[in-house]
């Protein structure tokens, strides 16, 4: 009879787990802003994303993190500010050797001027301030201050873009898909082929990043071959 409540207690503690991981947030959670997740780790356990199956994508006030598993959302949410820190911490070091804007995006005034750079993450992305004062600013309407980081980083960075390809797709830019959809993810310009491969860019940004990063595409059996890429595209 134990080993029948024992069984029966498991089983439903898997039952919640699935529950949890099939519905990341919930309908009252602000509307995810900014950047996708773009790390390769799980900011609670380490373990590198994809090695336990599909990551778990999770809107945490509006902002994407992604964890290896269902178990680490809870312990991320009971010590969010510390993680949210940590996480904080590596996307600057990622983002910011690829900053591309001399200005602060608020105040306009040139960055070093008004004494150390302030760094701050808002929606995933590396937002560099004159000062203190600019920051509620950029968090109350970052899509207005995001819209500058953009242009200055397209601007910076097309002309030594590494690739006359699709990332995802490995299809030539500007070919039979039409005009080059250029995006720019945690300070990155990215170029892709056509809407899709933008959307498929979604699944595994931390690979996609890696390759601008090495200099190296590595497109995936039947993206380039337009398995997948075919199927999103509507083709």
């Amino acid at each position: 009879m134990k080993l029948t409540i024992r069984y029966a207690f498991v089983a439903a503690l898997c039952a919640a787990a699935l529950a949890f991981s099939a519905v990341p947030a919930s309908a009252e959670e602000e509307e995810v802003q900014g950047d996708v997740f773009t790390l390769d780790t799980c900011p609670v356990s380490g373990e590198k994303l994809g090695a336990m199956g599909d990551p778990i994508q999770y809107n945490h006030e509006g902002r994407e993190i992604r964890f290896c598993c269902a178990g680490c959302i809870e312990r991320f949410e009971g010590m969010a500010d510390t993680y949210l820190s940590k996480i904080d911490k590596r996307m600057v070091r990622q983002q910011k050797p690829h900053y591309a804007l001399s200005t602060c995006p608020v105040s306009g005034e040139k960055l070093g001027e008004m004494g150390e750079p302030l760094n701050i993450v808002v929606g995933n992305r590396l937002v560099r301030l004159c000062c203190a004062g600019c920051e509620n600013k950029i968090r109350e309407d970052p899509a207005q201050y995001f819209s500058k980081i953009d242009k200055a980083v397209i601007e910076k960075q097309v002309a030594d873009y590494p690739f006359e390809k699709c990332l995802v797709s490995g299809e030539r830019l500007g070919g039979s898909h039409g005009e080059v959809i250029d995006k720019v993810v945690a300070n990155r310009l990215l170029r892709f082929c056509c809407a899709a491969c933008e959307t498929m860019f979604n699944e595994n940004p931390a690979k996609y990043l890696n390759m601008l990063d090495t200099g190296e595409m590595e497109v995936t059996e039947g993206e380039g071959s337009h398995g997948k890429h075919e199927a999103a595209d509507g083709h």
